[in-house]
This record gives structure tokens, C-alpha cells and sequence, in this order.
């Protein structure tokens, strides 16, 4: 085996991409990972640590119930804090639609075993008892999920991959993949190195459809731009995830260092790979905070940013072997690749090595037809 020859290459230094190679690398295989910019660059460095199990269908929530299970192990497995905490998530619904809605996903949420329950508006008020709860009827409570640092998982897949024999090369931008040689990528950088690998695999996030087109592939995975901020710190006051749906909406949580983060998604979408922040965000994700969380009112904001979600039509991963034979994706995860991100690349490992899923993985296959129920918690 020649010095730039490895069994997988993988293009994207997110969570998805390293999480992949941290467990290739522990199942003995040679990996290579190619990040353009830095590790975390894309999404994962840009989103707000939430993790939940609440989703609406069979894969996505037994995806995300084992990664929440491999975040709560990650201190164990990395040997430090990954600042993992089990704050929960609550839903809230305002109308008997949303409301009916939650209470029939949560049934199958609860056919596998997710200890999620339906809390009454009065229950709400209980458990946090400075929400304001008007017009509220109630809402989905999960407890077990929760949140995590994004960069302490980043480095943790980081230090494990070098532990493992794998190799990370961050300021190297793939410009090109040449699959024509029987059972070989050749895949080069803009520096100009290549490197030959038998298996590729594409979790280049918000660059995901421009990396398919280098192989001919025209991937239905659209960056869109979304803001988040943070606040300065105040008292812990156990805040889990709050998730408000309606049009004029919000979800934010508060982190282990008391600091407020949170974001919401703009009635209309901002297409492409922008970063640029607006002042209008600032100020509506200021006022529904606050109408949710009256206590907050004077907290001061710290910084505001922006990054993308990479969707699909209807609203669920890419993750999958393509048409291409040894041509992997594990793109487009619609907002929900740091809670996902953990399973998902332990079962694409496992898939790319024995090529065989753990569980039954259509809802991501690359060849579905897009045209299914889409994600209702999305």
C-alpha cells in the first residue's frame, strides 16, 4: 500500500464525518479525512448542542436514542467532560392540531421506549415555574435528552482517530474525484495532493451537493442560511430545550455555564451557504425569548452568528452507499446532525466495513423517492 493509498477517504471535518472515521478507525481501517477550512468549520462548530430523541419517525428515533446513549458515555470514552447534560426537551402546543399531533407521535416514541409524556399546562408551570403559559395547552416533556459541547466532541472523535491510526489534514479543499480506475477514487486537493482510496465517503454538509457532482451525482441537498445567538451567563435555573412551533416561534436552552442559546426558523429561508448575520434576527429572537421567559428580559446578548442547515425534501438525512459503487454519503441532516451525528457515523461505519445496518435504515436511503411523510419535529 502506497503512502497516500487508505481503505476510506472521508471529505468533511463535521461531527458526522468524524464520528464515521473515529469508528472505521476503531474497526482497524486505514482512514483519511480531508476538512477544507478547520474541523467544525461547516455546521457542527455553528449549531446549539441540543440533543433530542423526539422525532416522528421509526429510524430517526432509534438513531437518536443511540446517540443520545453515546453521548451520555462520551466522558467514559474520551477520558473528559463533553459538558453532556441531560436538561430535556419540551414541545409546547398553542392549538388542539399541534396538540393531537404530539400526543399520536408520542405513542410511537413510546413503542421504543423513549420516556417521553404529555405535561398539562399547570405541569408546565411546576416545572418551570418562571415560563409564561398563556394560551398554552400543554406539551411533550422528554427528559432524557439534553445537550452537549460541540467542540469537546469534535476533539474527542479527534483524539480518537489519531489513537487509532487514522489520519486528519484540515486546509485541504477536494477539487476533484476521479473514480475511472477499476475499484479506486483518486481523489486531489487544491494543494495539489492526491490520495487513492476504494471507498469514499461524502459528509461535506453545507458543501454536500458540490463534492456528488465531482463523482456525476446530483444530490437533493440544499444549504439555507440560520441564525443562533448566545447571552451572557446568569444562575443555572435548569432550563431544558423550550420548543415553540408556532410561526412566530423560538427554541432555545440554557447552557452548563448559564449561558442562554438559542435560534429560530425565518418564515422565509435564506437559500445558499451565507454566514452574514441581520439585526432583524437579533431583535425577533429577542422578543420571543422573552415573551416565552419574562425573567430574561435584561440579559445581555453576547454574539450572534450564523450557519447552514443542509435540507432534503422531506426533511430526513442522506445516508447511504450511492449509484456510484463505493461512493458513500451521509449528507444533508436538515438541523439535526450534532444530535444524530454520533449513531449515524457508528452505523455508517459498521455499513461501509460489513455492509450491513443495525436496524433498517430506508427513511435515509439514496434512492428513495422523496415523496413520504416528511420529519414533523423537525
Amino acid at each position: 500500500m502506497r503512502n497516500n493509498e487508505y481503505d476510506v477517504i472521508i471529505i468533511g471535518g463535521g461531527i458526522v464525518g468524524m464520528a464515521t472515521g473515529y469508528y472505521l478507525a476503531k474497526l482497524g481501517q486505514r482512514v483519511l479525512l480531508l476538512e477544507k477550512k478547520y474541523l467544525g468549520f461547516g455546521s457542527t462548530g455553528r449549531c446549539i448542542g441540543g440533543i433530542r430523541a423526539q422525532f416522528s419517525t421509526e429510524a430517526t428515533i432509534k438513531v437518536a436514542m443511540e446517540s443520545v446513549r453515546l453521548f451520555q458515555g462520551m466522558e467514559r470514552e474520551f477520558g473528559f467532560s463533553v459538558e453532556w447534560i441531560p436538561s430535556g426537551y419540551l414541545f409546547l402546543a398553542y392549538d388542539e392540531a399541534r396538540k393531537q399531533s404530539f400526543l399520536d407521535i408520542m405513542d410511537l416514541q413510546q413503542s421504543f421506549g423513549l420516556d417521553v409524556r404529555f405535561v398539562s399546562s399547570n405541569e408546565i408551570k411546576k416545572l418551570l415555574p418562571y415560563i409564561n403559559i398563556d394560551e398554552c395547552l400543554g406539551g411533550t416533556y422528554c427528559p432524557s435528552d439534553g445537550q452537549a459541547d460541540p467542540f469537546f466532541i469534535l476533539k474527542g472523535y479527534m483524539l480518537g482517530i489519531k489513537k487509532f491510526c487514522g489520519t486528519i489534514l484540515t486546509g485541504e479543499e477536494v477539487v476533484a474525484i476521479d473514480n475511472k480506475s477499476a475499484g479506486m477514487f483518486e481523489v486531489t486537493c487544491k494543494s495539489e495532493k492526491r490520495f487513492l482510496a476504494p471507498k469514499v465517503l461524502n459528509a461535506a454538509g453545507p458543501d454536500a451537493y458540490d463534492v456528488g457532482k465531482m463523482v456525476g451525482l446530483e444530490l437533493p441537498a440544499e444549504p439555507e442560511r440560520h441564525e443562533a445567538f448566545i447571552t451572557e451567563g446568569i444562575k443555572y435555573i435548569k432550563m431544558p430545550m423550550i420548543v415553540d412551533y408556532r410561526s412566530d416561534g423560538c427554541y432555545f436552552q440554557q447552557r452548563k455555564t448559564g449561558q442562554i442559546i438559542g435560534c429560530y426558523t425565518p418564515e422565509k429561508r435564506v437559500p445558499g451557504k451565507s454566514i452574514e448575520t441581520s439585526f432583524e434576527f437579533l431583535t425577533e429572537m429577542s422578543r420571543r425569548m422573552i415573551r416565552l421567559i419574562p425573567y430574561l428580559e435584561n440579559i445581555t446578548v453576547l454574539r450572534q452568528w450564523a450557519g447552514s442547515y443542509t435540507m432534503t425534501p422531506d426533511g430526513n438525512p442522506i445516508v447511504d452507499e450511492t449509484s456510484v459503487p463505493g461512493f458513500y454519503v451521509a449528507v444533508a441532516m436538515c438541523g439535526h446532525g450534532f444530535m444524530l451525528g454520533p449513531a449515524l457515523g457508528k452505523n455508517m461505519a459498521d455499513f461501509m466495513v460489513k455492509q450491513k445496518w443495525q436496524y433498517d435504515m430506508n427513511e435515509f436511503a439514496f434512492n428513495r423517492g422523496f415523496s413520504k411523510t416528511a420529519e414533523a419535529m423537525k
